[in-house]
């Protein structure tokens, strides 16, 4: 049996931890993503490849930051229906 919406969710609560600390010069682009991800540039991610971070690495970051942000405000909407 598949696993159900709710134990699907609490996986990506689990991967996308929001108390994780950021790697070292990617805390303004992942605060970024978090507050305004419309304004993200490709001069942003740039940036961090020239810092030295792998797209793969910024990828999952972004990733991360993203779902962490969406659960809480999934969070919010449930507080605000219950």
């Amino acid at each position: 049996m598949p696993p159900s919406r709710d134990e699907l969710i609490e996986r990506l609560r689990i991967a996308a931890d929001p108390r994780r600390p950021a790697p070292e010069g990617m805390e303004a682009y992942l605060d970024k993503v978090r507050r305004h991800a419309y304004r993200i540039t490709d001069a942003d991610v740039e940036a961090l490849r020239a810092h030295g971070f792998s797209e793969d690495e910024i990828f999952e970051q972004t990733v991360s930051a993203a779902v962490a942000e969406g659960l809480s405000r999934l969070d919010a909407a449930l507080e605000v229906v219950a």
